[in-house]
């Protein structure tokens, strides 16, 4: 009886996966075929979704991306799947797999996400039982010593924030997780709250026991409704088999959490917003200090990370420190899942080590544009992130690399674009959205954002090129300002888009080069 194996990933469904799951059933029952479907997690090749995967003596062979009506057509050549059109060969064997150093991502595509049995039969639970083993002290210093930085997109070092919160003296503490995933681009999130609940409830609940903190959070945006009924379904199973609840794991300690919703607050991803509305709040930047590894959710100390750094911290504790420090560059260590999307021809996730360059991620990985036309740029980091041109692609992905040259990684998510696209609009959109999103606190965002836009519609207003000059210089000083004088990353970041796009492509606001760069 073959074994076939089909996404249930919400991109997946949304290109057509659940009307293949049912041609499938309804083709095995017609021809009285026995055949057992799983529907899996994700590989992250999007571009190849519906992804059907068959398993053979050689490993498991792909078809893709199909529709409901290439059904029949596979089914007859099961014997011989090679010959099918459709046919993409071993699918570990693709060269856009095959390259990948997946940590985080190693069960993505092969586990079904809400068996317990799939996920303790890859090595889950090991990292917890480890902690359990060695107590919190250590697993504090193997955190530390990994070298993990938030990747949320400020990169702090994870460790100081394990002891920070470790040893400050409270009653209660709180481990929060923020998944309010609202880049553009990104998806990384999504695919492992998705694909790979366990994994992130076994990273909180290590963070728990070591911290001290009973209780945790995981706040996930609402645009994300099936990671939402996975998590809570992995929660109940998490906590019947034992990894949450009074005595987690048998360690003596106590530890469980919850799913909360947000309301689409883009400002709800800057963590002190976000607690803010955890707590029954409107989500507002609080000023800093107290830093909320002392005063965090209800005043208490709260641990504060995103998806990604607390879905590593597993494998930390399995493998050891060293293991994950021998990946990556520089202070950039471990691995990182950078998310392809926009106008790119193989759009989806590629985790890598930190070091390789964009042009490898773009070109070798992506295949360029969609649309066949050259490349214009790629936005790395969210819609706050900085427009990179291709005389840049040679950049190493690194921390410090892409913040030396006024860019950063953020998130990972990588957004290409075309030689049609006008950066002078982006720019426009930069500055609106910000306007819309701002939480209204400080004055550089709330009235900075307002009058970019200004800014901008006179400058590709103006008749003549001493009218566009004086604006320029308007809008970078105001860039300057936004970008030191705002109290969080919403307003502070703004300017990254806004004046790489004035820098890189002058002639889009109708400036010349040398003009721009002054």
């Amino acid at each position: 009886m073959p074994t076939l194996y089909l996404s249930t990933d919400s991109l997946a469904r949304a290109v057509g996966a659940d009307e293949v799951s049912t041609a499938l059933i309804t083709q095995a029952k017609t021809r009285n075929l026995p055949l057992e479907l799983q529907r899996t997690s994700s590989r992250g090749l999007y571009w190849l979704e519906p992804l059907l995967e068959v398993d053979t003596p050689e490993g498991r062979f792909g078809f893709g991306p199909l529709t409901a009506d290439d059904v029949p057509s596979v089914l007859d050549a099961l014997q011989n799947p090679s010959a099918h059109p459709l046919a993409l060969g071993l699918v570990e064997e693709l060269p856009y797999l095959k390259t990948q150093q997946r940590l985080l991502f190693a069960r993505a595509g092969i586990t079904r996400p809400l068996s317990l049995d799939d996920y303790q039969a890859q090595g889950g639970f090991e990292g917890l039982k480890s902690a359990i083993a060695i107590g919190g002290e250590q697993t504090a210093t193997a955190v530390f010593d990994s070298g993990l930085r938030g990747r949320g997109g400020a990169a702090f070092p994870a460790g100081i924030k394990w002891r920070t919160v470790r040893g400050t003296q409270a009653a209660q503490k709180y481990i929060v997780c923020n998944a309010d995933e609202g880049d553009s681009g990104t998806f990384a999130d999504r695919m492992l709250m998705e694909g790979d609940p366990f994994l992130l409830i076994e990273g909180m609940a290590i963070a728990g026991l070591c911290c001290g903190a009973t209780y945790g959070y995981i706040y996930v945006r609402s645009e994300y409704p099936d990671a939402v009924a996975t998590l809570r379904d992995a929660l109940n199973i998490a906590r019947a088999a034992g990894y949450l609840g009074a005595n987690v794991g048998g360690s003596g300690q106590a530890f469980d959490m919850e799913v909360r919703v947000g309301a689409g607050a883009y400002i709800c991803g800057e963590e002190t917003a976000l607690l803010d509305s955890l707590e029954g709040k409107r989500g507002i930047v609080r000023a800093k200090p107290p830093i909320p590894a002392l005063q965090g959710l209800f005043g208490q100390p709260t641990l504060v990370h995103n998806v990604l750094t607390l879905a590593s911290v597993p494998l930390i504790l399995a493998k050891g420190a060293q293991f994950y420090r021998d990946y990556g560059m520089g202070r950039s260590l471990g691995t990182m899942p950078f998310q392809l999307a926009g106008n790119i021809r193989r759009g989806g996730l590629v985790e890598r080590a930190f070091g390789l360059t964009l042009r490898e991620l773009v070109e070798d990985y992506g295949g360029g544009t969609a649309s066949g036309r050259p490349l214009k740029a790629a936005q790395v980091g969210g819609p706050l992130g900085a427009w990179v041109p291709p005389s840049q692609f040679d950049t190493p992905l690194d921390y410090e690399a892409f913040a030396a040259m006024g860019a950063m990684l953020g998130h990972g998510g990588v957004v290409v674009a075309d030689d049609t696209l006008d950066m002078a609009h982006m720019a426009r959109f930069a500055m609106q959205f910000c306007a819309e999103e701002s939480c209204g606190k400080c004055t550089p965002c709330r009235i900075g954002s307002t009058r970019g836009v200004e800014v901008i519609d006179r400058l590709l207003a103006s008749p003549d090129q001493s009218g566009r000059d004086e604006q320029a210089i308007i809008l970078k000083d105001l860039c300057d300002t936004m970008q030191y004088g705002s109290l969080c990353a919403l307003g502070g970041m703004t300017s990254y888009p806004v004046a790489s796009a004035l820098k890189h492509f002058p002639a889009d606001f109708g400036l010349h080069a040398s003009e721009a760069e002054q």
